[in-house]
């Protein structure tokens, strides 16, 4: 089931006040769990995980910022 513009937007909103907060605290959290890396190997880990984040997200954020398709034109 295709989920209406209406619930992308709520969810995409939803998703990057609360989600990507939560899941940038995990993040640094786990890292902090163990001993520091090199800068490059660190610089490199939350590269990793600032883009891998997105990818299972990408449904809902698509098309997101675009004009409501469902949407009556105004006359």
């Amino acid at each position: 089931m295709a989920l209406s513009y209406k619930t992308r937007r709520r969810l995409s909103l939803a998703f990057l006040f609360f989600g990507l907060p939560a899941y940038i605290a995990l993040a640094w959290w786990i890292m902090s769990l163990f001993e520091r890396p090199s800068l490059w190997v660190e610089l490199a880990i939350y590269t990793v995980l600032g883009v891998i984040w997105a990818f299972p997200l990408k449904a809902v954020f698509k098309g997101v910022g675009q004009a409501d398709p469902d949407a009556r034109p105004d006359d």
